[in-house]
């Protein structure tokens, strides 16, 4: 997958003077054993660092400033283990700008009922701390995620890691630079937008190129590339030679070969991690890329087709949430209308995502009804089960929206013969029909990210941190 930072996120301790000296070393002796326990049990994708206990406004305050200069940390995670005065947080909140997980828990997961005494809810004020804490990040409206639950709790665990995904993903969302190689797909409304305010608003980077500049670099392709990645495709996936002649069908995805070498050099250089293409801007090419794109796809490239940069940019942002596991750029094809057994078929001239495939995955090589071009070579597979979820991005002019539903993700059963793209069937969970109106009622576009790896709730987790509207289907 394409390299991100190695992120960390610092763990800041509430607590206050009053308590004394010996209190304070049981809070951080305590601190560090959650931890510890954290960092080791809890498959965190990212480790945790202690930083301090915080007891005075300008601790906090000197804290958050590092927190935003230190561009390894990803976000902070604040625990107040006793009453810590919320007025002390302001001025260093208020600074921060990186998320915020605010754990409310406690060090022990039980009231000792025998033993219980004033020095034992001196160190266990957590319910007491987590008020007043919780009150004064909702008046500076922090947008900060609040988890539940004792620290030694699976549950809690993931979904510490979770936020972890989505607070790295935004972090990288200002980081995300997209290549269009041509224009929007001519009057087209809905992969419109306005790339200031989305460089604004996440941090997005949209750059256009014209394909001869593609076309340029291919031409720098040598063929000891090609036949070096030619090798590892054979090794890798089924070559379904079909009714093409063999020589003709090597040449054909050795000219995807070409073109993915070329816009992997390309996206090196300007360091970009998205890109678009348009079948309606093909300069100097013999191919719409078709298999060059799906391969750059599951190294971790965003990409979504007809210069739609929005998608693009959010397929990569959603990548990195899932560390690339099952998730990327799809499409709505058309509705199988069976009553009782409703679903849609998502499906793209090219370029559905690999990461999506559960069977082999084939080079198949036809003809291509768009694009007047020679056949490109494509990899061909069925997509998977599960529960999944489908999100688009829309730009209304004074405002983007995300739209999402949490779907049931279905291996196609049928053979397609005369169908050689790569397929994934869904059901919204909302319902067929419910969820088809409302996507359409609210101006979800037909390009999306789907993904078997991200859930409904780091898609708000994530709107949240960007102060994005979000419409969740259910």
């Amino acid at each position: 997958m394409l390299k991100t930072r190695n992120y960390e996120f610092w763990f800041i301790v509430g607590s206050q003077h009053l308590y004394g000296k010996e209190v304070l070393e049981a809070v951080k002796e305590n601190t560090a054993k959650i931890i510890d326990e954290l960092n080791k049990t809890g498959n965190l994708p990212y480790p945790i660092i202690f930083k301090l206990v915080a007891t005075t406004a300008d601790s906090i305050y000197q804290v958050m400033k590092e927190v935003n200069y230190n561009d390894n940390v990803a976000g902070v995670i604040t625990w107040m283990h006793t009453f810590s005065p919320a007025k002390n947080w302001i001025k260093g909140t208020k600074l921060l700008q990186k998320p915020l997980l605010h754990l409310a828990t406690q060090f022990l997961d039980h009231i000792p009922w025998q033993t219980i005494d004033m020095d034992y809810m001196n160190l266990h004020q957590s319910a007491h701390g987590d008020r007043e804490y919780g009150y004064i990040n909702a008046r500076l409206k922090k947008n900060n995620k609040v988890v539940v639950g004792h620290w030694k709790d699976k549950n809690v665990k993931i979904q510490i890691a979770k936020w972890m995904d989505v607070a790295v993903a935004y972090n990288e969302s200002f980081n995300i630079k997209v290549a269009r190689f041509g224009d929007n797909m001519r009057n087209v409304a809905v992969t419109e937008g306005d790339k200031i305010e989305a460089q604004i608003q996440f941090g997005w980077t949209v750059d256009y190129y014209g394909i001869g500049d593609l076309v340029a670099e291919m031409k720098e392709v040598t063929l000891q590339e090609i036949e070096a990645t030619f090798a590892m495709c054979k090794n890798d996936y089924e070559f379904i030679m079909g009714d093409n002649d063999p020589e003709y069908f090597e040449e054909q995805v050795k000219e995807q070969i070409r073109i993915e070498i070329a816009l992997r050099k390309f996206l090196q250089k300007g360091g970009y991690t998205a890109f678009t293409t348009n079948f309606e801007d093909l300069w100097g090419m013999k191919q719409l890329p078709g298999m060059a794109v799906q391969r750059l796809n599951a190294e971790g490239y965003g990409f979504a087709g007809e210069g739609d940069w929005k998608t693009a940019a959010l397929v990569r942002l959603l990548k990195i949430m899932a560390h690339n596991k099952k998730t990327g750029f799809m499409e709505d094809y058309t509705y199988h209308l069976v009553t009782g057994h409703e679903k849609i078929l998502g499906a793209h001239m090219l370029e559905v995502d690999p990461t999506l495939a559960s069977t082999k995955i084939r080079v198949e090589v036809h003809p291509l009804g768009i694009g007047s071009r020679e056949a490109p070579a494509r990899l061909v597979f069925d997509g998977s089960d599960g529960n999944a979820i489908n999100v688009t991005i829309s730009d209304f002019g004074d405002h983007f929206k995300l739209i999402m539903y949490e779907v049931e993700g279905k291996k196609p059963t049928e053979p397609a013969p005369k169908l050689p793209v790569a397929r994934q069937i869904w059901t919204p969970k909302a319902g067929f029909y419910e969820g088809v109106r409302k996507w359409i009622e609210n101006g979800g576009g037909h390009h999306t990210v789907f993904s078997f790896a991200v859930t409904a709730e780091q898609i708000e987790d994530f709107a949240k941190m960007i102060e994005a509207d979000l419409v969740s289907i259910k």
